[in-house]
């Protein structure tokens, strides 16, 4: 079975850090892009970061480039979110996905996604 599980969400200080995990399990995610998304309430889920599972390339939304940083760790087979700078308007529920072939334009649009994660939340307080 393919599983996308979230960790390391929680409650942080404005101007503070948190690290996501996204641990994938059931098969290989060679040429798979893999991004991050957020949905506040009331709102729209949104794509934040992505990037190709065996691939240096990535792409991240232009509200947090400069303070996150996607990465693979290939050893632990996870896709983390390093977040830096945390400010209230990050505060959501963080989304992995991955889609296949991998893509960071169609990923970024929704575009391909074969799995999820669960969601995590992420409360920044101010």
């Amino acid at each position: 079975q393919v599983r996308l599980v979230e960790s390391g969400g929680g409650l942080v200080q404005a101007g503070g850090s948190l690290r996501l995990s996204c641990a994938a399990s059931g098969r290989t995610f060679n040429n798979y892009a893999v991004g991050w998304f957020r949905q506040a309430p009331g709102e729209e889920r949104e794509f934040v970061a992505a990037i190709i599972w065996n691939g240096d390339n990535t792409h991240y939304a232009d509200s947090v480039k400069g303070r996150f940083t996607i990465y693979i760790d290939d050893v632990n087979r996870t896709a983390n979110l390093q977040m830096n700078s945390l400010k209230p308007e990050d505060t959501a529920v963080y989304f992995c996905a991955a889609n296949f072939p991998g893509n960071l334009l169609n990923i970024a649009a929704m575009k391909g996604i074969e799995y999820w994660g669960q969601g995590i939340q992420v409360t920044v307080s101010s």
